[in-house]
């Protein structure tokens, strides 16, 4: 008796493999009676099971993917935070906020009022130390650096602080390099990208102390090719007596160059006690601004679909359908307040609407979210007093708002301090810097002390945000004149009336002493008077 053995493929989920199943060998054992039925296969049972179980793989992974494709643009804030806020996170959710502060009209809005808060009236800086009775010109020093081009560029110039306040929006974080001349002490600030920062290196056993930030970025050579470059920048306030130039990496073999002479201040905000960067105000109302923006969508999708179809013909009979949708295709051709003849049994009326209107009002507590993220009035987000709010109560900030406002104020004003602290230091420290002072070490810090310490404080002003009344204002300092200096006073008077670049006003009222010159006297009276002062007349009418 022969017997044929027949070998039948089958496909598994599996494109790498194929099985070849042999029909027919059970029969020649006689483990099992001839014969298949017309049309089947036999495979294995542990074939089936196989691929039973790939199938169910393959459904969970089709699951995964589909709910993978639904939370897209929505992450989940119940994710670990490790993972939600690690620097990959951290430099994805700046990526998203910069898009929204450009296309989001809830975003932009925003975050140039914020901008407009906190620098839009400008900021006044002025040192005690002016140059006259055997003081330091220390205020002259910090004027000509903050009116110096490459600075008001990057740290003091109305550009610089709109988009220095849009990178706190976005990043959270501001990076300001400050490179050094050892020689003579000047400093030119830099900005370094968020993007670009890395790590931060912290003293071991003190979080709060940070040493050197590591950056690392990508620069065209001379032949146009783009090299990958390394280097640690030290924080501002670290000045170790031992400065090694190159630190080696953890786990390599990798040195990276450390940049002694261009040490870094960062301005970081929404941080959590322990995090090594900050995180953007906008982070908060990315979710809600999205929302915003797909309601307000589907609401006019929903419009424009109930205004395809305005007008009906109710009646008439079936056989003139063909006729009757000529008409109607002829009416579309009328100008608005034309007239159209019916007859009882075939007349025009207008679709109703009313069971499928969507109320577009009922999107404002998504547009109240994101006002509330971002520390402003739903009324000012919106830009509609009229319709959310009395305008009186539109156009003024609120107590908590203007605090808010001020907060952020406060945190410019002391990176402000700490960066003009560290140019009056080096102006000590360089060998040819203009100031003279001593140097004291202090563990890994150095204090820098001058002649008369009071020449280095400095005085930084914005404007008050709650508008006083004019006439309420200069009541008072009227009122004030023989209790304060009238340098002070003609300064706040100034400040009151709006007037751009008092200090350089301040210093055309002062005599070549420091002596304030009181603008309402004659030439006469200032001869006269310094006469009594024992001084030459001559000197003041020059």
């Amino acid at each position: 008796m022969t017997s044929t053995t027949t070998m039948t493929t089958v496909d598994s989920f599996s494109p790498l493999s194929k099985l070849e199943v042999p029909v027919g060998i059970l029969e020649v054992l006689g483990l099992r009676e001839a014969g298949v039925p017309e049309g089947k296969e036999l495979v294995a049972t542990g074939t089936l099971a196989t691929m039973g179980h790939r199938l169910e793989e393959l459904t969970e992974s089709y699951s995964a993917l589909i709910m993978a494709r639904e939370d897209v643009g929505w992450q989940k804030i119940t994710q670990d935070a490790a993972q939600e806020f690690s620097r990959q996170g951290l430099k994805t959710s700046a990526e998203l906020a910069r898009v929204f502060l450009v296309a989001n009209p809830l975003i932009k809005r925003a975050g140039k009022l914020r901008g407009a808060y906190v620098h839009g009236q400008g900021c006044g800086t002025n040192a005690t130390g002016d140059g006259t009775n055997g003081a330091q010109d220390v205020n002259g020093l910090i004027q000509e650096w903050l009116d110096d081009p490459e600075v008001r560029e990057v740290f003091s110039g109305a550009q610089a602080n709109e988009r220095n306040e849009d990178s706190l929006t976005t990043d959270g974080n501001v990076f300001f390099s400050l490179f050094t001349n050892p020689l003579t002490g000047r400093v030119k600030p830099r900005l370094i990208d968020f993007d670009e920062v890395e790590d931060k290196i912290t003293k071991p056993g003190d979080k709060t102390t940070t040493w050197f930030y590591l950056r690392t970025w990508v620069e065209a050579d001379q032949n146009g090719r783009e090299v990958q470059r390394k280097a640690y920048y030290p924080d501002i306030s670290y000045r170790p007596l031992a400065r090694q130039k190159r630190i080696q990496q953890g786990g390599s073999t990798e040195s990276v160059e450390v940049m002694w002479d261009a040490p870094i201040y960062h301005i970081k905000v929404n941080a959590l006690n322990g995090w090594k960067f900050g995180i953007g105000d906008a982070y908060a109302a990315l979710p809600w601004a999205r929302g915003f923006k797909e309601f307000l969508e589907d609401w006019a999708l929903l419009m424009k679909s109930l205004s395809r179809i305005a007008w009906q013909n109710v009646g008439g009979k079936k056989s003139d359908a063909q006729k009757r949708r000529q008409q109607l295709a002829a009416l579309q051709q009328q100008p608005a307040g034309s007239t159209v003849n019916a007859s009882e049994d075939n007349k025009f009326e207008a679709v109703p609407k009313s069971g499928a209107t969507l109320d577009s009002e009922s999107a404002k507590p998504l547009a109240a979210m994101v006002a509330s993220a971002m520390g402003l009035p739903v009324t000012m987000i919106l830009s509609d007093p009229g319709q959310t709010g009395a305008r009186a109560v539109a156009e003024t900030l609120d107590r908590p708002t203007r605090l808010e406002m001020q907060s952020r104020q406060e945190v410019w004003r002391e990176a402000r301090r700490q960066i003009l602290g560290y140019v009056i230091e080096q102006a000590v420290i360089a060998p040819r810097g203009p100031l003279k002072g001593t140097v004291e070490r202090d563990d890994d810090r150095l204090r820098v002390r001058l002649p008369r310490p009071q020449d280095m404080t400095l005085t930084i002003t914005y404007p008050d945000l709650e508008e006083i009344p004019l006439d309420v204002v200069m009541d008072a300092l009227v009122a004030a004149n023989g209790h304060v200096p009238p340098l002070l006073i003609a300064e706040q008077m100034m400040r009151a009336l709006k007037i751009r670049d008092v200090d350089e006003w301040l210093e055309e009222m002062k005599d070549d002493d420091g002596n304030f010159i009181d603008p309402t006297v004659t030439a006469g009276q200032a001869a006269a008077d310094a006469f009594r002062r024992g001084e030459d007349p001559a000197k003041v009418l020059q």
